[in-house]
């Protein structure tokens, strides 16, 4: 796992120790002739800043979240009886115009509460031991993924520092034990695999930090409680591609109905808005044409890897499936090519069948002709039959 997060790590930072080191060795070439002077301290400023940017966006999320998460927490703890009976007025307000409806929503509104009432006297306070000893548990697994985090992150220096070194030895093996021009082809696609990868996370990300920048901003202006906290949800969730949003709100939506059930109301309408605005406007403007995937294949992708690898699969499947996708439209181009026929899509619709001889492509609606005069030419071949059987 050190090693994972390593890598992730390093590849979410290569932009900026690119960077770094580049505006570094640019700098320092004027002034020092000696180049493997130049490139050690480009390499030590590239991997400082990276682990400067590294921490300050863990420790601003974690001053942001933290102190809100306990509030929140503590809000909810003072006021959920009171939130509860807010919520009964509210119900019984909605159906006293329409007492049949009444009838029959709110015994099963009635046993809901009742149900959690009974859970959080019963069931909860008698098994606090067990929660303990499950919270102590989860809180090992915590300390050994931070402790996995940070061996990953002196991994990440390491990987940064070695980059060139592992490429070059990549590009050795690859040669090593392919011919050359498939060699070629394959350090090719490689290369488009990183473009892809690093263009959809990259923009991904800066879109994911605007949503979550002006749900806060919107969300201070409806005056709606929890503000950083489901801004940070909605923000963090929106890496996800389509679903994101909608993700993040619905814990968000839960603990604003806590609150006012009229306000959630607004608040699921205002990320409608903001999924379409996502998804129509800023995306496309952001993110481009980067994977190329028609919609369906991105709702598709996201399905697909997201059962198979749960969260960290929906966060890659659209660039993932875009490189799968374009192998599968090489491989396809190619050996129909061989075979001499059309790699255009447009020749295929409405295709019935192609000519062995001609190699032409007959149009499906002939096909019907054709196969209307055959039944037709049955149909009589056996009427004639059975007037010479009757003459006979």
């Amino acid at each position: 796992m050190p090693i994972i997060y390593g890598a992730v790590l390093a590849y979410l930072m290569l932009p900026v120790y690119n960077k770094t080191k580049e505006l570094t060795d640019n700098y320092l070439s004027q002034a020092v002739k000696n180049e493997k002077t130049v490139n050690r301290i480009g390499k030590a400023a590239g991997t400082l800043t990276s682990l400067v940017v590294l921490f300050a966006i863990v420790a601003g999320l974690c001053r942001m979240i933290l102190p809100e998460i306990y509030n929140s927490i503590m809000g909810l703890q003072a006021t959920i009886g009171e939130n509860i009976n807010n919520l009964n007025l509210w119900v019984e307000r909605i159906f006293e115009e329409n007492s049949t409806l009444e009838q029959y929503i709110m015994p099963v509104y009635e046993q809901v509460v009742t149900e959690f009432q009974n859970w959080l006297t019963i069931d909860l306070v008698p098994n606090v031991s067990k929660i303990i000893s499950e919270v102590s548990t989860g809180l090992f697994n915590v300390v050994t993924v931070l402790k996995n985090i940070l061996i990953g992150i002196i991994v990440m220096v390491y990987f940064l520092n070695i980059k060139d070194t592992l490429s070059a030895q990549a590009k050795k093996i690859v040669y090593s034990l392919v011919n050359l021009k498939r060699g070629n082809k394959i350090i090719s696609e490689v290369r488009f695999a990183h473009k892809v990868f690093g263009g959809f996370i990259t923009g991904k990300l800066l879109d994911s930090l605007i949503i979550g920048i002006m749900c806060f901003f919107a969300l201070q202006f409806l005056d709606m409680p929890y503000v950083l906290l489901v801004s940070v949800i909605v923000g963090v969730t929106n890496v996800i591609p389509f679903f994101g949003p909608f993700i993040g709100a619905v814990p968000s939506a839960f603990l604003i109905l806590l609150v006012s059930p009229m306000k959630c109301l607004y608040f699921l309408i205002f990320i409608l808005v903001l999924q379409q605005f996502d998804g129509n406007i800023l995306g496309p403007k952001i993110l481009g044409d980067s994977t190329g995937l028609p919609s369906f294949w991105v709702l598709f992708s996201i399905l697909l890897f997201g059962g198979l690898f749960g969260f960290v699969g929906m966060i890659i499947a659209v660039p993932l499936f875009a490189v799968i996708y374009r192998f599968i439209s090489i491989y396809v181009s190619k050996s129909l090519a061989k075979k001499e026929l059309s790699v255009n899509t447009g020749d295929y619709f409405n295709l019935g069948y192609i000519d062995e001889e001609k190699r032409s492509y007959v149009d499906k609606r002939c096909c019907r002709e054709e196969e209307l005069f055959g039944q037709q030419e049955i149909l009589r071949e056996a009427s004639e039959s059975e007037q010479e059987e009757t003459k006979e």
